[in-house]
């Protein structure tokens, strides 16, 4: 199998490409996203290959090219929009919230939302105060909506490509300080990542350390450098979680922490310590 050394901005880039060469139904829409590629250039020369009608530049109303994507998406085909900042993704928060991600449920199945939503999110390149959030928290309560974060270029690949066969809203958070942190290995063929099924980035037997996106290379540094005997899970997937690995992992070590972009007081890091309690319990119960 042959492969190329690509950052995260190349492997989406390359993943585009292949989604707009092998179904016409694909199109992009966004802020800048045509001419000029995008803010972060992910999107370049994607216009000039497939033209406007496709690759669509949109005006500055985030509202709108979520409205859009919907209507484009119950009409037989694929949208995958694009928030220049995740930051400027709550003025769209109602066509979001109260319709892509309700619509299967409330005709009964008879509609359905294939939209990937791709926007860069997190802080880590000096940003400021409106480009720099990490919102997942808002999406991963949300039912109906599937949340996806990658942490390296093979995984923004192999995800992205699940998601194009995905038939439901996804939420693709692409995490800004890692587009171009690194190189590594991606694959040339058609390879898929699966939706929901986490990574166990390194083993260990002392402590499970759960963790996604840019947080992923932040803490293989930190147990590196302090020679912790850890587990590190990437969870790829935060909403649906992949429970099942964790679980594992955590009757392995015993101990459990959660490493996040966010502030403690989240309810979304609650509802992984819930489950802490709930699988430590159970390892507990089987013990004693």
């Amino acid at each position: 199998m042959s492969s190329k050394q690509l950052n995260m901005v190349q492997a989406i880039n390359s993943t585009l490409d292949y989604a707009l060469s092998k179904n016409d139904s694909v199109v992009l829409l966004g802020e800048d996203i045509g001419r000029d590629g995008g803010v972060f250039r992910v999107t370049e020369g994607l216009q000039a290959k497939y033209g406007s009608d496709r690759v669509i530049d949109t005006p500055l109303v985030e509202l709108g090219i979520v409205g859009m994507s919907i209507g484009m998406a119950l009409n037989g085909m694929k949208p995958i929009p694009e928030i220049q900042f995740q930051d400027f993704i709550f003025t769209a928060f109602d066509q979001l919230v109260n319709q892509a991600a309700k619509l299967r449920y409330r005709s009964g199945g008879q509609f359905n939302v294939p939209m990937i939503l791709r926007t860069p999110y997190g802080g880590g390149i000096k940003g400021g105060l409106y480009h720099s959030q990490s919102g997942e928290a808002y999406f991963a309560h949300t039912a109906g909506l599937t949340v996806i974060s990658p942490s390296n270029p093979y995984d923004a690949k192999g995800l992205l490509m699940s998601a194009l066969e995905y038939e439901d809203p996804i939420i693709f958070l692409e995490p800004k300080k890692l587009y171009r942190s690194t190189k590594i290995d991606v694959p040339d063929e058609e390879y898929k990542v699966p939706i929901g099924k986490a990574s166990v980035v390194r083993e260990g037997n002392d402590l499970t350390i759960v963790t996604y996106g840019s947080m992923v290379p932040v803490v293989t540094a930190a147990i590196e450098k302090n020679k912790v005997d850890a587990e590190i899970i990437d969870l790829r997937t935060i909403m649906p979680y992949d429970g099942e690995t964790i679980l594992q992992s955590v009757k392995k070590t015993g101990r459990a922490m959660i490493v996040m972009r966010l502030r403690e007081h989240l309810v979304w890091a609650l509802k992984y310590q819930h489950f802490w309690q709930r699988g430590l319990l159970t390892i507990l119960w089987d013990q004693y």
